[in-house]
């Protein structure tokens, strides 16, 4: 019974603090373990007793490994699973009737489960929880079954035909769990999504911001019809001024492409949350740009206009990658614009406006506040910032009480604590909580395994930090990161009244403040507009942001609401 009820814990609570589940993993070994010792002197089978020691020797081993991680966990615990599974294949050879199908059945499943938290690199709470606690319930299941059926239930035994079939019927559906566990476990790891070699920088980058390293036409099946498009990769720098690569992409109407061809005015897109992994580049997942909340992109071609979209340093190229860091961010953006300038055989105008959503609504405001500084060759003719996270340190408190703000959270105590030695993970991150924030972050919003970012979320009982975020070292960096410099372009805020991650109150005292120390904003608030619908197509505010867009190009006034 004990076996049963710490097997059912592992793989119901497999989103315990690690060391709560270091204990209860060996907890379940020396269980399970036992289980098998005390089979072996019942029934005699050498096997048993080779299964036993192995869960033993595998407790010691987490116990005397020092400073033990989850891979270790998951190493130790797939490593005996595979073995007692191979050992029960053995006996199930050597066994007849339903005595061999119900070894063979268990061995197989515990083979498989082991095979999975050996080759699963990513989801390893889950995985060492879920497939370590099914097999201490099958084992604890077992032995149930022998006590209260007073036979011994391992292949070799003499068995009652229906106690054996029975058991058969079990250990099938273990079997039959235990695969559903590896095909899912297979589609969630081929649908993560990973650069490829064009992301790699050649030995010698350029010092000089704003290079084009290398293009190369790029097709999808987003690709708006009647445009032509580039993946780029370009030089630009970090926070320290030392020089990095950045990837992105360029979509260009094809009547501005060719000799001769009239230039097209420029929109440059600072695209929304994707994670902050490689693979997390729009110009890397399926979707593209509409993976960072670019939904109008044949709209944006209808106008006639450009397209140029960084990536940001980090996703698609090497990291770290600075969510929610503007300067950083705002670099990018700049040195896309450069690079995309350098396309062979494209026809770009001078005219440019910025536009961003979300986490790119605050690179773009930031893309303006640079701009004079950092590209003073570059005349920005607005930026219009869309539920941008600007008011970062109002954002970051409020994300305990969002639905799903756990993954956010995540992504910025990764971004903020790899890119600032002063803001330390251990310092805001409880101890429960720090292995599952490390594995949220490392996946992308749109790769399948964020389902288990979701469902790790759903099931804590507690924020991810350890006290108040929103103090110290990280609320300095937050506040420093807050686009509150002067833009001498045209600025057009839209926010949503309904938005539920960047909140109207954090907006209107950001755009208060901005109004308070002298600077002209157009700001514009839509009715029943959540964070996302606020920039899908048909959304009011694309309508306004088109429009706005147009009469920057046109060189006409722009309104201020302050």
């Amino acid at each position: 019974m004990l076996a049963v009820l710490v097997g059912l814990f592992l793989a119901l609570r497999p989103f315990s603090s690690l060391a709560v589940l270091l204990i209860a993993a060996v907890v379940g070994l020396v269980v399970a373990g036992g289980t098998q010792l005390v089979a072996a002197g019942r029934d005699g089978r050498h096997l048993r007793w080779v299964s036993g020691a192995l869960y033993l020797a595998a407790a010691v081993v987490v116990l005397v490994w020092p400073g033990p991680t989850i891979r270790v966990l998951a190493l130790v615990v797939g490593v005996a699973l595979v073995v007692d599974g191979a050992l029960d294949l053995w006996a199930g050879v050597r066994a007849r009737g339903t005595a061999r199908w119900n070894a063979c059945l268990g061995g197989a499943a515990s083979v498989l489960l082991g095979l999975v938290a050996l080759a699963w690199p990513d989801v390893t709470l889950l995985v060492v929880g879920l497939v370590f606690g099914l097999k201490v319930v099958m084992l604890g299941a077992r032995a149930i079954v022998a006590v209260t059926t007073g036979r011994p239930a391992r292949a070799g035994a003499r068995e009652r035909a229906r106690p054996g079939r029975w058991r058969l019927g079990g250990n099938a559906a273990v079997l039959l769990l235990a695969v559903v566990v590896a095909v899912v476990s297979v589609g969630l790891q081929r649908g993560a999504h990973r650069p490829d070699a064009f992301y790699t920088p050649p030995e010698a980058v350029p010092a000089e911001p704003g290079r084009l390293i290398r293009s190369e036409p790029f097709a999808a099946d987003w690709v708006p019809d009647g445009v032509a498009a580039w993946r780029i990769l370009y030089t630009t720098t970090r926070d320290d001024r030392t020089p990095a690569v950045a990837s992105g992409l360029v979509l260009v109407p094809r009547s501005s492409v060719g000799a001769g061809a009239p230039p097209a005015d420029v929109v440059t897109w600072a695209h929304g949350t994707t994670g902050v992994s490689p693979g997390c580049a729009p110009s890397v997942l399926e979707s593209g740009l509409a993976a960072g909340a670019m939904f109008v992109a044949d709209q944006v071609a209808a106008h006639g206009w450009a397209m140029v979209a960084t990536d940001y340093v980090g996703l698609g190229t090497r990291g770290p990658h600075a969510y929610l860091v503007g300067d950083a961010t705002a670099r990018s953006v700049l040195d896309s614009i450069r690079a995309a300038h350098q396309l062979g055989g494209v026809a770009l105008a001078d005219r440019t406006v910025v536009w961003g959503h979300s986490q790119g609504g605050g690179a773009a405001l930031w893309t303006g506040v640079l701009a004079s500084s950092y590209a003073p060759e570059l005349t920005l003719d607005g930026v219009a910032a869309l539920a941008p996270a600007a008011n970062l340190p109002e954002l970051v408190h409020s994300l305990d009480g969002i639905t799903g703000g756990e993954l956010f959270a995540a992504y910025v105590a990764e971004g903020y604590t790899s890119t600032y030695p002063d803001v330390r993970f251990d310092d805001y991150v409880r101890p429960a909580a720090r292995t599952l924030v490390r594995e949220m972050a490392q996946r992308c919003l749109e790769d399948p395994g964020v389902l288990v970012s979701v469902l790790s979320t759903l099931v804590l009982d507690k924020p991810i930090w350890d006290g108040d975020p929103d103090r110290g070292a990280l609320h300095d960096r937050l506040a420093q990161n807050v686009p509150s410099g002067p833009i001498d372009a045209p600025v057009l805020v839209g926010q949503g009244a309904d938005d539920s991650l960047v909140l109207p109150a954090a907006q209107d005292a950001y755009v208060r403040a901005r109004c308070d120390a002298g600077y002209a904003v157009d700001y514009r608030t839509y009715a029943g507009l959540n964070h996302v619908p606020l920039v899908e197509a048909g959304s009011p505010a694309m309508r306004d942001l088109f429009a706005w867009t147009g009469a920057r190009f046109a060189g006409q006034p722009a309104a201020d609401t302050c």
